[in-house]
């Protein structure tokens, strides 16, 4: 069943969804492969090959991620890049998913690696110089990631001073709460170590892009809530080669039609969804160049 609020938090979560022509299992959108009409420029390329390279990260729960014995990805970006093939009438099993982490993003849209990068990509006017970036498809901020048993005593950042609050080594987010929330930070490598401190009690807190933090309170939403409204704004969108023609307008065309027809929706409900986060409402897509 769809949820929506007027909350400006989108969330990721975990359970895959197929979409094929007919649907798959009910626990996703029902998307019928069709190319959409007037294609033209490398989208219309895509469609007519049949086949589409997406880059995806492989380890973040709930935006997307590859689980143990799995060779496919599953989270709210994958289901995004299932939306699209489906839009040039391209096929689930015809998507190839390419681990593509924060560093490379760019060089593999220059170098053709990739067709488009759908991979927790905050859009900035920087990476815009070098890649077309459409969007945003999903709108996060960095948030608090808490057990349940301590979300009454810290609620947002104003409850963080003296807490001890952990992210990964070296990043803005750990630096923003020790720096303007005077928290007490404790630095690991990865997230998933951070959730596995909290959980044992080691620190209070785990902070970075909701996004993240959701998927990892879908895992365990008996024990873990994510708290708070963001406090800084990242606006994740779709990656393709800045002189691919026609992919902008494709993209923003396929993003609306998902946002219209409720397949957006379904696809939060079936992962983002599954941490407790309900349904937010449709991001304002920016004008194609």
């Amino acid at each position: 069943m769809r949820r929506r609020t007027l909350g400006a938090v989108l969330a990721a979560g975990l359970l895959a969804v197929g979409l094929t022509a007919c649907g798959s299992d009910d626990s996703g959108p029902d998307v019928k492969v069709k190319a959409a009409d007037n294609l033209t420029g490398a989208a219309k390329a895509l469609s007519d090959k049949g086949k589409i390279k997406i880059g995806v990260k492989f380890d973040q729960p709930g935006v997307s991620a590859k689980e143990p014995g799995s060779d496919t990805p599953v989270g709210f970006d994958d289901e995004i890049g299932k939306i699209l093939a489906a839009n040039l009438g391209i096929k689930e099993s015809d998507i190839q998913w390419i681990e593509t982490v924060s560093d490379n993003r760019e060089s593999f849209l220059q170098n053709g690696t990739v067709d488009l990068v759908i991979a927790s990509y905050s859009i900035t006017d920087e990476r815009r110089k070098v890649v077309g970036q459409a969007g945003p498809y999903y709108v996060t901020g960095q948030q608090l990631l808490v057990r349940k048993d301590d979300a009454d005593k810290i609620k947002g950042p104003d409850d963080l001073k003296n807490v001890k609050v952990c992210s990964v080594e070296g990043s803005t987010s750990l630096q923003r709460v020790e720096d303007e929330y005077g928290a007490s930070p404790v630095p690991f490598s990865t997230y998933s170590e951070c959730v596995d401190q909290l959980e044992n009690k080691t620190v209070d807190a785990v902070t970075t892009d909701g996004a993240i933090l959701l998927g990892y309170a879908s895992k365990n939403p008996d024990k873990l809530e994510v708290v708070g409204e963001p406090f800084s704004e990242e606006r994740y969108g779709i990656g393709y080669k800045k002189d691919a023609a026609g992919m902008c307008d494709f993209i923003n065309a396929a993003l609306t039609k998902s946002f219209d027809d409720g397949t957006w929706a379904d696809a939060f409900d079936a992962t983002l969804g599954k941490s407790g986060s309900k349904t937010p409402d449709k991001p304002t897509l920016d004008p194609c160049p």
